[in-house]
């Protein structure tokens, strides 16, 4: 694979044509085995983004790992001192087996990787009304022309007579909660995140424009499409993982949320509500414990601090609560070290970390796979940005199966009937793309 330095790059004016051009991308990526979008939906409140958007393809194989056991981040480690170039990927969630002495046993029917990364072939990064197409296969002046030749499907038909199943009932899902609660009281934890699964089997789709739509609902600013064969991640995620830039490191965890109105008022009045909230301010501040305790192993003592305690930042579907800590990573430490020290994200596991997580195994009914994994880049330099995967849809195109998970941390005060209406809450956007309801 040639280097980032070898490839052709030119510059091309949008004209007021971005939404258009964006819009043309998810189809145009089919047409390669491996792509990945990352869209910040133009937010600039809080994350920080480096880029606006950026997309890259590959026909080459890139680094898969399926299976633990075969040190997954030592690999990823080797593939980047190989590479020192960009290079994108995802992380999922039972790679917490090769952070921590755990094991999952639970089937997952995605059958995405633990861990996949890949070079670019060709990779397009906007600049407000220009965007930057570098290549090492053909031109970007042929690139430019195919994508705008695209064909493009405007809406996400779902085919087939069917619906949504729930992995288990609402009743199931309540005495799961009471049961964790019983843990909670029991002192072997403060906080689990317990998710649960809803899917379809014989589903067809066509992934592109189900990302489109799920990105038109959603408009979140951690958004990703990645396609890994044939099978494809959508996501509409609101939360930042971990972002590296230069030797500052971050991480953005999300406890608490609160649905949107389209009355004013109301709408204040939700926000308001979460805000004061208790029972989410103290979710929010175990999961900021824990994550600044992930960060003291690979930061400069004394520089791991909370930039911003329960932050509240309105998306299209929800309120949601928002920490910042960050820290000086440690010259010594290898940034996919950090990367690892982090994983899984204290968010979608509760604390303490590693009971949460065995706990996760012994009541979720299905491997959560990608879901609570992350999607993101690494550059040249070694800088990097990761998502958390939520608010995400999952399909595996060859075997028609199409799921989705949600979930929410459980605290001591957690009411089982409160914690299934949010999972619902949560959901919604997944549901409007879909156009069903669940059963």
């Amino acid at each position: 694979m040639e280097k980032n330095h070898q490839r052709k790059i030119a510059e091309f004016e949008l004209g007021g044509k971005v939404n258009e051009f964006k819009d043309l991308l998810p189809f145009w990526m089919m047409n390669f085995k491996t792509g990945c979008i990352l869209d910040g939906q133009g937010y600039t409140s809080h994350q920080n983004n480096n880029y606006e958007f950026l997309l890259a393809v590959s026909d080459s194989v890139g680094l898969t790992v399926s299976e633990n056991g075969r040190s997954p981040f030592l690999q990823l480690k080797k593939y980047y001192e190989e590479k020192k170039d960009w290079l994108f990927g995802f992380l999922s969630y039972d790679l917490k087996n090769d952070v921590e002495e755990l094991f999952s046993r639970k089937p997952d029917r995605v059958k995405m990787p633990l861990l996949h990364f890949f070079v670019p072939e060709i990779l397009i990064l906007f600049q407000k009304e220009k965007i930057i197409i570098e290549t090492n296969i053909h031109s970007p002046e042929e690139i430019w022309e195919s994508i705008w030749s695209t064909e493009k499907i405007d809406d996400c038909e779902c085919a087939g007579d069917w619906k949504m199943e729930a992995r288990e009932t609402e009743t199931e899902y309540k005495e799961k909660i009471k049961k964790i609660k019983s843990h909670i009281v029991e002192g072997d934890l403060y906080e689990m995140n317990y998710c649960t699964e809803f899917f379809v089997e014989g589903c067809f789709v066509d992934p592109a424009a189900l990302y489109s739509s799920l990105n038109y609902i959603a408009k979140a600013p951690f958004s990703s499409f990645y396609k890994w064969n044939d099978k494809y991640l959508n996501c509409g995620s609101p939360e930042r993982f971990i972002k590296k830039e230069k030797n500052k490191i971050i991480s953005q965890p999300i406890k608490g949320t609160a649905p949107r109105n389209s009355n004013p008022e109301k709408d204040f009045a939700f926000k308001n509500t979460l805000a004061n909230s208790e029972k989410d301010k103290a979710e929010n501040v175990m999961i900021v414990d824990l994550v600044r305790n992930d960060l003291s192993r690979s930061c400069v003592p004394g520089t791991v601090e909370v930039d911003e305690l329960f932050g509240i930042y309105g998306f299209e579907q929800v309120w949601q609560m928002i920490s910042t800590i960050s820290g000086e990573l440690r010259g010594n430490v290898h940034f996919i070290d950090a990367l690892k020290a982090l994983f899984p994200m204290g968010s979608m596991t509760g604390a303490p970390k590693v009971m949460a997580m065995e706990l996760i195994e012994e009541y979720e009914n299905t491997s959560r796979g990608l879901y609570s994994g992350s999607v993101g880049y690494i550059t040249p330099e070694g800088d990097f940005d990761f998502n958390v995967v939520i608010r995400s849809i999952l399909y595996n195109e060859a075997e028609h199966y199409l799921s989705y998970h949600v979930g929410g941390a459980i605290v001591y005060d957690s009411d089982p009937e409160a914690e299934y209406e949010e999972c619902l809450l949560k959901a919604g956007s997944m549901r409007k793309a879909l156009g069903i309801v669940d059963g």
